[in-house]
């Protein structure tokens, strides 16, 4: 047969199947109907198993995993369908719409911000980006942030959570679940480290490194070529070019902003240390209690899924299900867990649109474990 001849039975099969799969959403439909009036979930597993296993063994070999992988897929928009008609208000759909109805139109200019190290941190860098007249109050630890705004000495705080080469702090992460905060801006701040000492001192004097160990591992091509040096971590780049400052020797060195250079009355080496020129560190605000600015086009969630066949291919196919676009997946293991992995999970969806209201809908009436930390804008 000629190749056009081909393609025209091609169509008419296209046509088939096109008809068919209107007709099978019509019923799906009826079926969400039936269920909203009778409580029942919308994701029935064994169901959809059989529907799988019947089709299956129709097929010759050859065929059997993309008929699967082909209903899969059926499933998966039949499911989204039927959730968009089944709708119904959660607790955490409730808390978002209040937070869209509550928050303030404008970003606060003037806050008390906790912000982890201290002057010349990047975090404070971060800090007076997205405030204009921040009021800051330094922690040595992480920890010391949240607790800060969880004892209502600050209403924000600032914390960096992915670098673009070194990717996400897990710590940060943990806590955010830990205290059940929420993230209500971001922005990227450039990150360019340069090897701070004290006048005079040059590279070949230099015996000790130290510094905050996100830097370190930013700057490890550097670091390997001077194997030499003994590497030290500390709790922020701005306390690594303090503890320089404060030393009594000429060997050390810190890996740190070149802000922090005059601060401490040190100087920043003419050598690179940094892996790529490109290299950004993404900074959150936080704050104890939900804010929702207007423009907030991205959600972060975080989800613990079981080291199963097909557990995250079925949390994608809500995203996609949903035209949700994922501009960030990233996993590890969960410590002392049976092989599951904790996920973290950037989506770019307006707060206030519908799929985002399905998407949290969907993940709440299934029973998945997940963490939404947020709806916001990057600055």
């Amino acid at each position: 047969m000629e190749l056009s001849e081909l393609r025209e039975q091609i169509n008419q099969l296209d046509d088939t199947l096109s008809d068919a799969f209107l007709q099978r959403m019509e019923v799906a439909l009826e079926i969400a109907q039936y269920k909203k009036e009778h409580k029942l979930p919308v994701y029935v597993p064994e169901r959809e198993r059989a529907v799988v296993n019947r089709l299956v063994e129709k097929c010759p070999d050859e065929m059997k995993l993309p008929m699967k992988t082909l209903y899969n897929t059926v499933f998966d928009l039949s499911r989204s369908y039927q959730r968009r008609h089944m709708y119904q208000n959660t607790a955490l759909t409730d808390s978002v719409k209040k937070a869209l109805a509550e928050t303030p139109a404008i970003f606060p200019q003037q806050a008390v911000v906790a912000c982890q190290g201290m002057e010349g941190a990047y975090s404070q860098q971060a800090c007076d980006r997205l405030f204009a007249l921040p009021s800051i109050f330094y922690f040595k630890r992480f920890e010391g942030v949240f607790q800060a705004i969880d004892s209502g000495l600050c209403r924000y705080g600032i914390l960096p959570i992915e670098n673009s080469s070194y990717g996400s702090v897990s710590e940060v992460y943990d806590l955010m679940r830990k205290y059940h905060f929420h993230i209500v801006q971001s922005t990227r701040i450039k990150v360019d480290h340069r090897l701070l000492v004290k006048p005079g001192v040059r590279l070949s004097d230099i015996r000790e490194i130290v510094s905050h160990e996100q830097a370190i591992g930013q700057c490890s091509e550097f670091l390997k070529k001077h194997e030499n040096i003994t590497v030290t971590n500390c709790v922020n780049t701005a306390v690594a070019a303090k503890t320089v400052s404060e030393s009594d020797r000429n060997d050390m060195a810190a890996i740190a902003s070149a802000n922090c250079a005059p601060l401490y009355g040190l100087q920043p080496l003419d050598v690179r240390v940094t892996d790529s020129e490109s290299n950004f560190t993404r900074f959150i605000c936080i704050a104890r209690e939900m804010e929702i600015y207007p423009g907030a086009d991205r959600m972060s969630l975080m989800m613990a899924l079981p080291h199963q066949p097909g557990s995250l291919y079925r949390l994608m196919s809500r995203f996609a299900a949903l035209g949700l676009n994922l501009t960030k997946l990233e996993s590890r293991p969960i410590v002392g867990s049976d092989f599951e992995f904790m996920f973290y999970f950037d989506l770019a969806v307006n707060a206030q649109s519908d799929e985002a209201m399905q998407l949290l809908h969907a993940l709440e009436s299934d029973g998945i474990s997940f963490t939404y930390l947020g709806s916001y804008r990057e600055v």
